[in-house]
């Protein structure tokens, strides 16, 4: 099998943002196991900026929020993660590769295949990609739980069979543990839906960015592509195997959906954050929903937001959010042509989102 393995800051560092080194070891001792079990390995490793922090006298509770600030830390504690996945595994006689993924690579259709050649090329060679995002250079903000997006755009990109998310809890609980003594563990998730995802809450710690809520956002994700998907927790012993191995009880199975989407789409659906809404009447929702079908503007009632051109949407019919897309038009163009058929709209062509640009959510 092939798995992707992300492991979280919380689960890589102590109180003061320092890198666990035995925490990293452990992991990476278990990827050797796998390794040597036949399995092909990816490492998607959060922890730049909390192992920068230290390294420039900063304590955790003082984490800067500007974005300049986090890219700087990031570059320092780069380098020290890295270094430490390196020692790890080469006790193990492995060679770890260093891969920096920015969003865009998912997103633009030549560097997703440069990307999926590289990670293919080292995994031949007998390589243990090593993953994060380039934050470093980011155009924007580090956001919240963009290293659990991108180890599910990962495992799509590299076709895995398994996203294992390696945090500090033993998987999605269905109460609060911290409140509730009698909180139990979900085994088994065959759809991801709003109870679910209100019952994961939010942040876990200060030193990370996600939390148990950007770990199933992701296992959806992981889903949508086709890839099985397991919450577990970092320190169990086995974690890895009994992953790989389907072991009742190893963390919160989230089982892949039968139909997939492609890399695009899912990125549509999942990564790009709506810039606005546009209300569509009955018909059109209908029409949207069997899918395979482009938004024109005859169906269209009305825009809510502000956005340009290529931004992203949500498509909300009268029962709720249809689907998500990329318009062709910004939102006063837009405004401009609800309700009109194409025929009398200029050039013919009434298209809002094309079928290509558009992703059918459940209902």
């Amino acid at each position: 099998m092939r798995v992707t393995v992300k492991i979280g800051t919380s689960s890589l560092t102590d109180e003061s943002g320092r890198i666990d080194t035995a925490a990293v070891a452990k992991v990476a001792a278990e990827v050797a196991a796998a390794r040597e079990a036949g399995h092909e390995v990816l490492v998607v490793t959060s922890g730049a900026v909390a192992a920068g922090l230290p390294a420039l006298g900063i304590e955790a509770a003082d984490r800067p929020r500007d974005a300049r600030t986090l890219q700087a830390v990031s570059a320092v504690g780069q380098a020290q993660l890295v270094q430490t996945w390196s020692d790890a595994l080469a006790t193990h006689g492995l060679v770890a590769g260093q891969v920096l993924l920015a969003p865009l690579d998912f997103m633009v259709r030549t560097q997703y295949l440069h990307a999926r050649s590289t990670v293919d090329r080292l995994l031949e060679l007998g390589v243990v990609p090593v993953v994060n995002e380039n934050d470093a250079t980011a155009d924007d903000e580090i956001r919240f739980g963009d290293n659990d997006r991108i180890a599910a755009l990962l495992a799509q990109l590299a076709g895995c069979d398994l996203l294992l998310l390696l945090t500090d809890t033993p998987g999605l609980m269905d109460a609060d543990p911290r409140l509730d003594e009698r909180a139990s563990l979900i085994e088994e998730i065959v759809e991801v839906d709003h109870d679910l995802e209100r019952l994961a809450g939010g942040a876990g710690t200060s030193r990370g960015s996600g939390g148990m809520a950007s770990k199933l956002a992701a296992a959806k994700m992981a889903s949508w592509a086709g890839v099985r998907a397991v919450i577990a927790q970092a320190d169990r012993p086995g974690v890895v195997a009994d992953a790989l191995a389907g072991v009742s009880g190893v963390g919160t199975v989230v089982q892949p959906r039968g139909s997939r989407l492609s890399a695009r789409k899912l990125w549509i659906a999942f990564a790009v954050a709506p810039g606005g809404s546009v209300v569509v009447d009955a018909g059109a929702a209908r029409a949207l929903a069997v899918g395979g079908r482009s938004l024109l503007a005859a169906g269209v009632v009305r825009v809510e937001g502000s956005f340009a051109a290529g931004d992203a949407v949500e498509i909300v019919g009268p029962d709720g959010v249809v689907a998500k897309g990329l318009v062709s038009v910004d939102a006063d163009g837009l405004r401009a042509m609800a309700g009109q058929r194409s025929a009398d709209l200029d050039g013919g062509s009434g298209a809002v989102i094309h079928a290509d640009d558009l992703v059918v959510l459940p209902g």
